[in-house]
């Protein structure tokens, strides 16, 4: 796969093989089957017995996280003390350089110096069992919840203002984006990992449009944090990633947003936390304990009344490290969005955690994990005879969360009935039905591969 880096590291862990796999619909519920942790904030809530009255396997897991507004969950359990009221008591959220890193730490394992679990772009978890983006080292991982939704976006440099570069390209800003290519002078823009989520929104916008993603522009990989300086120095066009970096173009005037990824897919899924499953089927109740302890977290945060305190925890100096200032607008849904659209204020349209207008944040939906997978085959960066269907329930773990759920008492009505959440539909009129991931293929103008 001359996708994704074939950078070679040593692995510690050891791993079991997963076969080969054709495209099927996903639906319903299988059969029954870089760096110092976090300090703990004073006034923690003390510790509940997980799994009703059973105490977890250990107390002890290394998580790592990327410093976007993703992670969120991940830092408020550490300081609110959510993973230490369920037993955990010595959960480190480590703070990961790049998502190359992270996956390389998750290969490795904690009993290499490396991670148990982390936050993932969605495909990862996949990609890694199914050893794509690990030198074909197979390290098999559950996807276990949904860390958020929305908050990530697309921004465009100052240069290109004027060029009707937003939402939808087929107003001018295709015809401009292809002028471009031809000159020998092509529009580059990064994104944070190939083949996972921060790919595929700058994908699914360029695509709707009638730009070709692989001939009509140059997208390249480049880690969060270096984003921001990489459009001050000019050195790419544009960027998909998680909040809160588009925003900084804005606030340091450097560029405009094309578009938010909520205007492209309302309610999308954004992150996911997953584990490798050798660590989970030793400790299933201490999975279960880090699972309300990150659910409990998400209510938190999605509470608007913690807003302003939840950027200022994650903008400290062990997390972010950024001012809460720069935090503050897109958590409250503002955005500006500069290049004479109008301006967005609206709550729903930014990172939300624990519920939006479609119902569960937090439950991991197999119909999610299933466009991620289809869109993966659409640029070829899967087979297209790859099993989607066995390869979701083998992995998707989404009868932990609910068992986890139950346990914490989270309310029966914000417990998910059914593993699909039905038809999508998105910005351009594209419906993707999880049921028949061909015909969602089929339906597409702008695609590598060949249905």
């Amino acid at each position: 796969m001359s996708q994704f880096s074939r950078r070679r590291f040593l692995y510690t862990a050891t791993a079991s093989g997963i076969g080969a796999f054709v495209l099927k619909g996903c639906v319903g519920n299988p059969p029954s089957r870089d760096n110092a942790a976090a300090p703990s904030s004073p006034g923690a809530v003390p510790a509940v017995n997980s799994g009703g009255g059973d105490a977890p396997e250990v107390t002890t897991a290394r998580l790592g996280y990327l410093p976007i507004f993703e992670a969120a969950p991940f830092v408020v359990a550490v300081e609110k003390g959510f993973f230490k009221k369920y037993g955990m008591t010595d959960v480190q959220a480590l703070k990961q350089s790049s998502w190359g890193a992270l996956r390389d730490n998750i290969v490795i394992g904690s009993a290499g110096g490396g991670i148990d679990g982390a936050q993932f772009q969605m495909p990862m978890p996949y990609l890694i069992a199914e050893g794509r983006i690990t030198d074909n080292r197979k390290v098999p991982m559950y996807v276990m919840l949904q860390t958020s939704t929305q908050g990530n976006g697309i921004a465009i440099a100052n240069k290109h203002l004027g060029k009707n570069l937003h939402l939808d390209l087929s107003k001018g800003g295709a015809t401009y984006l292809k002028e471009l290519q031809s000159k020998g002078t092509p529009f580059t823009a990064a994104y944070t990992f190939p083949g996972a989520n921060q790919e595929l929104w700058i994908r699914y916008w360029l695509a709707a449009g009638g730009v070709n993603p692989d001939t009509d522009v140059r997208l390249i990989v480049v880690p969060p944090a270096q984003t921001v300086a990489n459009m001050k120095t000019g050195t790419m066009d544009g960027f998909s990633t998680g909040d809160p970096w588009p925003y900084r173009i804005l606030s340091d005037n450097i560029g405009f947003m094309g578009a938010l990824t909520a205007q492209i897919w309302k309610d999308h899924p954004e992150e996911y936390f997953g584990m490798r499953a050798d660590w989970t089927d030793k400790h299933p109740k201490a999975a279960k304990a880090i699972l309300k302890g990150l659910m409990e977290a998400q209510q938190w945060c999605d509470k608007q009344e913690n807003r302003k305190e939840l950027a200022q925890l994650v903008g400290g100096r062990q997390y972010f490290n950024l001012p809460a200032n720069i935090l503050d607008s897109p958590l409250a849904g503002k955005y500006n969005m500069g290049d004479g659209q109008p301006e967005i204020n609206d709550i729903s349209m930014g990172p939300l955690y624990w519920k939006d207008s479609k119902g569960s944040v937090s439950y991991p939906y197999k119909s999610h994990d299933t466009w991620f997978l289809t869109e993966n085959i659409r640029w070829e960066m899967l087979p297209a005879e790859t099993d989607v269907k066995a390869l979701v329930d083998k992995t998707n773990r989404e009868d932990l969360w609910k068992e986890a759920a139950k346990e914490a008492g989270i309310a029966d009505a914000d417990i998910p009935k059914d593993a699909s959440r039905g038809v999508e539909k998105f910005f351009d009129g594209v419906s993707f039905d999880p049921a028949n991931p061909i015909e969602y293929l089929k339906s597409l103008k702008v695609k590598k591969v060949k249905v």
